[in-house]
Parts: C-alpha cells; sequence; structure tokens
C-alpha cells in the first residue's frame, strides 16, 4: 500500500519518517516544496497518479497568534486543503487519517476530560478552521479517522519544552501561565498510534474521532517547572502568572484536558504519563544540544 505524508516537515511528520523504516508498505513523505495541498489539481494528481491508499495529514497553519490577522491563511490550509485531501480519498476509496487539535474546544468552560462527542466551541481563528477541518471530512464523507491532540513537543522544530529550555537558561526569571490545564504529549507517541493504525489492516477499518494526549494533566507552570528540574537549571525562578498578565488577541482554552479512553479502548493502547517520555526527549535534546526555537503552543 502506498501511503502519503503531508506536513512532513513538523514535528509528527518527523517522527513518522523516523519509525516508518522498517514497514512493508511505501511512504511519500510531502511538504509544501513537493505537494501544496491548497491546490486541488495538485492533491487529486497525487494521490490518484501514486495509487495512495492511505493520505496521514500533519499539515497544518499551527500559529495560534498570526491566525487572529491571516484567518484566510489560516483556512486555506487547516480547512480548504482538508476538503481537498477528503474529496481525493472519497474518489480513490482510500483512508484520510487527519490531526486536529484540542482549540476546536476552546470556550466551552469544561472542567472534566473533554469527550470526543462534545460539541465545537473554539475561541479563536485557529480553533475555528481547525474545526471547519474536522467539518469538511464529515460533509465529504470518506473513509477517515481524526484524531485531536494539544501540546505536542519533540526534538524537533518549534514547541515549548525547546523554547523553555533556551529561557531557562537566558533569564533569572521567568512567569508562565498557570490558568490553562492541559497534557504535554510528545510527538514520538502519537506517531506511533499513527504509524500502528496504518500497519494494522483491522485498526484502519475503525473509522471516527480519538483523543490522544500523554497521560495526565498539569498547567504550563507545572510543565516549565518539571522542565527545569529535569535540566537541573536553578538559576532561573519560575514565577506563575494568570493569562491575562500577558494581553492577547488569542484565548486559549483554559481547560484541555482530552479523555482518552475510547482510543485507549478501541486500539489497545497504553499511553504513558506525561513526565516520562518529557524526560526521554530533555535527555536528548541536552546531550545533543541544539538550538532552541520560539513557538506558539498550539497543534
Amino acid at each position: 500500500m502506498n501511503i502519503l505524508v503531508t506536513g512532513s516537515q513538523g514535528q509528527l511528520g518527523t517522527h513518522l519518517r523516523l519509525i516508518a523504516g522498517d514497514s512493508q508498505h511505501r511512504f511519500f513523505f510531502t511538504d509544501v516544496d513537493e505537494l501544496d495541498i491548497c491546490r486541488r489539481d495538485a492533491v487529486f494528481n497525487f494521490v490518484l497518479t501514486n495509487g495512495i491508499g492511505v493520505v496521514i495529514n500533519c499539515a497544518a497553519y499551527t500559529n495560534v497568534d498570526q491566525a487572529e490577522e491571516h484567518e484566510s491563511e489560516a483556512e486555506l490550509v487547516n480547512a480548504t486543503a482538508v476538503r481537498h485531501l477528503a474529496d481525493a480519498m472519497k474518489v480513490s476509496g482510500g483512508m484520510l487519517i487527519h490531526v486536529s487539535t484540542d482549540y476546536v474546544f476552546g470556550g466551552a468552560g469544561h472542567n472534566t476530560p473533554i469527550r470526543e462527542d462534545e460539541s465545537f466551541n473554539p475561541t479563536g481563528a485557529y480553533g475555528r478552521t481547525k474545526m471547519r477541518g474536522e467539518e469538511a471530512i464529515s460533509e465529504v464523507g470518506c473513509h477517515a479517522i481524526v484524531i485531536r491532540t494539544a501540546w505536542l513537543y519533540s526534538e524537533f522544530g518549534n514547541n515549548f519544552v525547546k523554547t523553555m529550555m533556551r529561557l531557562q537558561s537566558e533569564r533569572s526569571t521567568l512567569n508562565v501561565v498557570y490558568d490553562q490545564v492541559g497534557t504535554p504529549t510528545y510527538a514520538g507517541d502519537l506517531a506511533r498510534l499513527i504509524y500502528g493504525i496504518v500497519e494494522d489492516d483491522n485498526m484502519r477499518n475503525l473509522e471516527g474521532v480519538y483523543h490522544f494526549t500523554d497521560e495526565g494533566v498539569c498547567s504550563w507552570y507545572d510543565f516549565a517547572c518539571e522542565i527545569a528540574r529535569l535540566t537541573g537549571n536553578e538559576n532561573c525562578i519560575i514565577r506563575p502568572c494568570r493569562s491575562n498578565e500577558f494581553p492577547s488577541r488569542v484565548v486559549r482554552p483554559p481547560f484541555s484536558v482530552l479523555d482518552k479512553g475510547l482510543v485507549k479502548r478501541t486500539f489497545g493502547i497504553v499511553i504513558p504519563h506525561w513526565t516520562t517520555p518529557l524526560a526521554q526527549c530533555v535527555a536528548r535534546l541536552m546531550a545533543s544540544a541544539p538550538s532552541a526555537d520560539v513557538t506558539s503552543p498550539a497543534i
């Protein structure tokens, strides 16, 4: 079977590339230079020419702040392009595996883990466009699995872990919000779930919407403190603060803990507590000492 991975230069796509080497399937890893999924003709030509049986869509416009000023651009990647992929899979009879986000629930006021069947309530452009991407898949009616995740990080690309490691080494004090709660998710853990699905004929038949993050709950402040503990950084004082101390056009989800009961029951997986993969990731980053990048946390 031929499998297309879009957005392959991102965190998730990079991890899929790393683990797909042993597959009996043929993977096509593309980014915008190889395939512009915003162009309908390009999508159909690639899918039909290469006999693609599964599309894993890792591509997304994830800059939450910029999306507020450039919603049309975010819409193109997060919704219009998703419709192109869904339409192509509908025509070819293939399957679309699409990665979505906790931001589709941002304004719902939850205080218990959010289930897959709860109503959309995004608070900003990023969440709205990701919601419309999910709606496009439902409207097209292709074979599809949608996986919502949150707080993604890894050794690659731009993410909160790398940013915190850099800032904690540069500053004597650091303010981090404590009134936004969720679950850090190692991109490698999500990649292994997706890879397991495409490798198993029975799992590919389990269509639907699923939530996946690592286990446990924390605030961004807790997350930052754990990163400091793992790096042994005692020179930077990390202070908890409220979200309103950082004026922004974006209203970020105050509670985005996703209920993972369905994905665990359906696919028979065991998910690690978020502190375990974080420790492994930080150890690898410290060993390789790459340059850190600044980002807005999102998926």
